[in-house]
């Protein structure tokens, strides 16, 4: 169940990652609402994963979701580069990942 808390801790990182763009330096309200929601989120249920798992497992997956996510997205999104070593990039990122997950025994 932690391991589903973390991913979900990584996944609201995209959401405030991508939406400090959108709030324009912090001048736009709801904008700004959201991503502050999301950071919040994110941190408390990465802590609550802290519990069982270990610190340093558990920041990197939740780093990693967080990087792999925001650059999908902004190539989605925002037209960023999607050239071939970016991507191999982001898969080394994910096998570390998988790595994290399959040595640890919680």
């Amino acid at each position: 169940m932690n391991w589903i808390i973390l991913v979900v801790a990584g996944l609201l990182e995209v959401g405030w990652a991508i939406g400090l763009k959108y709030t324009e330096g912090f001048s736009r309200l709801w904008p700004t609402v959201a991503t502050l929601i999301a950071m919040a989120l994110s941190l408390g249920l990465l802590g609550v994963a802290m519990k069982s798992l270990p610190v340093g497992t558990a920041y990197a997956v939740w780093v990693g979701v967080g990087a792999i996510g925001t650059a999908i997205l902004g190539i989605a999104l925002f037209n960023e580069p999607a050239n071939a070593g970016r991507l191999l990039s982001l898969a080394l990122i994910l096998s570390g990942i998988v790595g994290l997950k399959l040595s640890t025994h919680f």
